[in-house]
């Protein structure tokens, strides 16, 4: 079963992309996206 989680940017902390992962999945996810506010590659993080 699929889960669907957001994830924000880690130096502005908007919420940018939504994606799905497993339940008893990745819970520290950290993907390097790029941030539509802050103009750059940025890490994003799972929101709790």
């Amino acid at each position: 079963m699929r889960e669907k989680v957001l994830l924000i940017c880690e130096e502005c902390l908007s919420r940018n992309y939504t994606t799905t992962i497993k339940k008893e999945g990745a819970k520290n996810l950290q993907i390097k996206k790029f941030c539509k506010r802050c103009n750059k590659m940025t890490l994003h993080k799972i929101s709790k």
